[in-house]
């Protein structure tokens, strides 16, 4: 709506557009930053400025939402608490709040809601991971634009460690999405709270009303508190689901973290309700669903369980000693899930995958992606293993590399690792004490070495944090060790502090202040090369060449690195050529046509929020060229066969052409959070920290199949490196805690 009388015509410096609406405590204007970026900004009454208790939880707005960056959340972008008339600016998030739509549109269904429950899941995890609780989860505060929901106003959050505001004893939020102990006790509102809302927001989504509905908020309230849910239109699958988040103990409730895990468990379609309440629709997840209904036998009167997947299906990942939410599900709904089971396998085709569907995304036997030359390696066969690394205490994953039919991986809590390629049998094992900067996986290979990070524990101050080692491709055995430099990230935006190139590896010193060349498999120093007066660098690949990626000490300190430079390095001695200067923050991608792909990052604030051009450098001419995105693409990027890929959280894959920065192609897939592409036989693979696994066409996305969940892992990890390997006709995958499996291309994992 356009601006009225008496409305400012710019706050902070921000040229108004628009007035968005307007609540109880504030005003939400459209705006422009000085680059045309839109803003929401969010201006206080003025009748609240002078409250000092307000001011205090303004500020406390404003914090909390600072700390929140995730991909389902609004960034900050500018903010003035101490303001005469308080103020604050964040990403503006184009689309319907979920209130309008279903008032538009009616409830969601099948994927659509899928994706949504995801998404708030996802919001939810990346709140509460930075000790923040939201507090006024409801459908008016998440948005459905098109890269997915986003949960906005954090006006009655609180961080986990501070006291909750008296607020003249009034309680705070809206009564038919609020926690029972948000209504009787709001000192003790925990991030649990925020799992009771988004359990009857989902209610919401699916069938238009909430699960707590009466005629007056205090009787909504009553029902909160004392009552159970009505839930009996929600989808059977959803409703299992969502009556763990209903429970009126926190303690009962999963955290954010479980609740993913157990929502990508979910049927792709979710399925919907007929006439006579029974389930319809394909689920998706028969094996979790033949594990959790066989674990006990059915209450009486339950039908009984459904025969279990042959053995060559998936195999479901059962609910180990510390899946607490999982024995609680199994315990608690298993006459639901038992029931479910049995309906769908009478339903027959409707629950189960027909011989040749290739899973959720279609492709039917015909859609072969093996090329015509690929072919499985001699003696393969299906495996599944986990390597176990020196901690069992954080949710490691593995990066690996095929060389012959030796399977090289690393990562996490494990320096590097070898296995056969053709069944998964170990070899041997190299661990790592300490914990790993995300990202930091094997270094590489040569033909007789294997290199990757070792990580000091906490308890051995005495060790190098960080340290480049050598191991023997045969045997494992340690040839050599260097302590490393950890400056990439900040540079570059990639953890790759050091590089196999040829026979040579290429590392940074510990003090950050050099380059150091070394034969692999010696250790002997070929050359070394100090960085420019004033900078740190981080070495960089181009095919067969090497390149630095260097950026001033004040621009790293400040962690706003707007004008780095480039240059290329001498594989012989090491020589650094002149600075080729590129408009930052960059990301190298990968080569094209001889020169370096970079994807340009757009920032709000200090905060990346997407990527919005493409940048070509051609080291020979040292020209430059730039392309501006048609919008700022939100995700994980990577880049094959000069396309540069953006994989976004939602599961929307896109391909640009970095020579124009224009869209090739976009398409909608079922693995959130994916990494990649990882181009072979014929197709592009995306796969997720679950193990999802996605095969597009190269030519135009088409969707060949997409493989179930093989772990419990989470997807919300932007700018993860591909986790895929492929060997002729083979496909390797890594999954969350160390976990590997492999398959035939043409035969790829599916519900039985």
């Amino acid at each position: 709506m356009s601006l009225r009388g008496g409305d400012p015509v710019e706050i902070g410096g921000y040229p108004l557009e628009a007035r968005l609406g307007s609540g109880g405590m504030g005003t939400v204007f459209l705006a422009r930053t000085s680059s045309g970026r839109p803003v929401a900004i969010k201006l206080i009454h003025q009748q609240f400025a002078g409250d000092d208790e307000f001011r205090i939880r303004f500020r406390q707005e404003v914090a909390a939402a600072r700390r929140v960056s995730g991909a389902f959340t609004a960034a900050v972008v500018d903010a003035a608490p101490e303001a005469e008339q308080p103020w604050m600016a964040t990403t503006y998030v184009e689309g319907h709040t979920l209130a309008q739509h279903i008032a538009a549109e009616g409830p969601l269904n099948g994927a659509e809601l899928r994706r949504l429950a995801i998404g708030l899941a996802e919001a939810l995890r990346d709140i509460h991971r930075v000790g923040v609780v939201h507090r006024d989860l409801k459908p008016s505060n998440v948005v459905l634009s098109p890269e997915g929901p986003r949960v906005i106003d954090f006006g009655i959050s609180r961080a986990v460690d501070q006291q909750t505001l008296t607020m003249t004893g009034r309680v705070i939020g809206t009564p038919p999405f609020m926690s029972p102990e948000q209504l009787q006790a709001p000192r003790g509102v925990g991030p649990r709270s925020d799992v009771f809302s988004l359990g009857t927001l989902l209610v919401y989504a699916a069938t238009g009303h909430g699960p707590f509905d009466a005629d007056s908020p205090y009787m909504t309230a009553y029902q909160v508190v004392h009552e159970e849910p009505s839930l009996g239109a929600v989808p059977v699958a959803l409703r299992v689901v969502v009556e763990s988040c209903l429970d009126k103990e926190p303690e009962g409730r999963p955290s954010a973290d479980e609740l993913l895990v157990l929502l990508r468990d979910l049927p792709a379609d979710l399925g919907g309700i007929a006439a006579n309440g029974v389930v319809t629709g394909r689920t998706r997840d028969m094996n979790t669903q033949h594990h959790v209904a066989a674990e006990d036998t059915p209450a009486p009167g339950t039908a009984p369980a459904a025969t279990p997947a042959p053995a060559t299906a998936p195999a479901a990942t059962p609910a180990g000693p510390g899946n607490t939410v999982g024995r609680r599900l199994h315990r608690r709904w298993r006459p639901v899930l038992a029931a479910a089971v049995a309906v769908a396998a009478i339903g027959g085709g409707a629950a189960a995958l027909k011989a040749g569907d290739r899973g959720g995304n279609g492709g039917d036997k015909g859609d072969s992606v093996a090329a015509p030359g690929a072919a499985l390696p001699d003696g393969f066969e299906p495996w599944r293993r986990t390597v176990h690394g020196g901690r069992e205490d954080i949710p490691d994953e593995l990066r690996c590399l095929a060389h012959g039919d030796a399977l090289f991986c690393g990562g996490g809590s494990v320096v590097a690792t070898r296995i056969s390629a053709l069944d998964g049998a170990p070899v041997w094992t190299v661990k790592s004490p300490g914990v790993p900067v995300q990202g930091m996986h094997l270094v590489g290979a040569t033909d007789d070495t294997v290199l990757g990070y070792r990580i000091a524990a906490q308890d051995a101050p005495q060790d190098p944090p960080s340290e480049v080692v050598a191991l023997d491709a045969n045997s494992g055995r340690e040839l050599w060790s260097v302590p490393s430099g950890a400056q990439s990230q900040a540079v570059t935006g990639r953890s790759q502090d050091a590089l196999v190139v040829g026979s040579a590896v290429v590392t940074v010193d510990a003090f950050n202040s050099r380059f150091e060349a070394r034969d692999a498999h010696s250790g002997e120093v070929a050359w070394t090369t100090p960085f420019p007066t004033g900078e740190r660098c981080a070495p960089v690949p181009l095919g067969t060449r090497l390149l630095a990626m260097c950026a001033t000490d004040g621009e790293l300190d400040a962690s706003e690195v707007h004008h780095p430079t480039l240059h290329t390095v001498d594989r012989a001695s090491g020589t650094l050529g002149r600075p080729i200067a590129v408009d930052g923050p960059a990301v190298p991608m990968g080569a094209a046509d001889g020169g370096l792909v970079l994807l340009q990052r757009h920032m709000e604030g200090t905060a990346p929020a997407g990527y919005d051009g493409v940048a070509r450098v051609d080291p020979a001419s040292r020209k430059v060229t730039y392309s501006r995105l048609a919008r700022t693409f939100e995700g994980t990027p990577g880049m094959v066969d000069g396309t540069v890929y953006v994989s976004g959280q939602t599961g929307l894959v896109t391909a640009l052409d970095p020579a124009t920065g224009r869209k090739k192609w976009s398409r909608q897939t079922a693995v959130e959070g994916a990494s990649g592409p990882v181009a072979g036989a014929g197709a592009l693979y995306f796969s997720s920290a679950t193990g999802r696994v996605v095969a597009l066409s190269p030519d135009d996305g088409k969707a060949l199949w997409t493989t179930d969940p093989q772990a419990d892992g989470l997807t919300g990890e932007q700018g993860a490196s591909p986790r895929v390997t492929v060997a002729g006709r083979a496909v390797i995958v890594a999954a969350a805690e160390n976990t590997l499996f492999a398959f035939d291309v043409q035969k790829p994992p599916t519900s039985g």
